[in-house]
């Protein structure tokens, strides 16, 4: 089975969010790339998830979200926008945390969910997850999934590890 037909069945994605989504992007000319665990599943042996989450290279996130409100439902929440249509578990945010902009000129473009996406760069992938490991505003479910996912990071790229908080590395022992 390829790829991304496991991922529109995990997904249940009968409403073809991920290619809107992609097409809308392309079509107005923003620059984009993935990041957080559909990143990390670039880089090493893939988790299933239904998030998608995305950082564009936008000048307002306001105009933005009234352009994305025409073709899609919106929620906007402290750190992201969230896009969904019917008949889709699919889950995109948009992460609007301005420290992860810089993340779209290093990205790569990558297999992800089967289809080509630029994907940020290994070093800013694992930055990202440092970051949302040390958020106290996220949910302890959620830091604890980030930490697992720098610990996937760090055994597939061992070098890696220097760039880890001490604190951090100590939660992997």
């Amino acid at each position: 089975m390829q790829v991304q037909t496991f991922w529109k069945i995990i997904t249940m994605d009968a409403a073809n969010l991920l290619e809107q989504f992609i097409a809308f992007l392309r079509e107005q000319g923003i620059r984009f790339c993935v990041i957080g665990g559909q990143a990390v599943n670039a880089y090493v042996e893939p988790l299933v998830s239904l998030d998608l989450v995305v950082v564009v290279a936008v000048e307002s996130l306001d105009a933005l979200e009234q352009i994305l409100k025409q073709r899609f439902i919106v929620r906007r929440f402290p750190h992201s926008l969230n896009i969904a249509l019917p008949h889709s578990d699919l889950r995109i945010q948009i992460q609007t945390d301005e420290r992860y902009r810089s993340f779209i000129d290093r990205a790569v473009v990558s297999n992800v969910l089967g289809v080509d996406l630029p994907v940020a760069s290994l070093e800013d992938v694992l930055r990202g997850k440092i970051w949302a490991t040390l958020d106290p505003e996220r949910s302890r479910s959620k830091r604890q999934k980030d930490l697992a996912d720098i610990a996937r990071l760090i055994e597939a790229y061992p070098h890696l590890s220097a760039n880890v908080p001490e604190e951090i590395l100590a939660r992997l022992e």
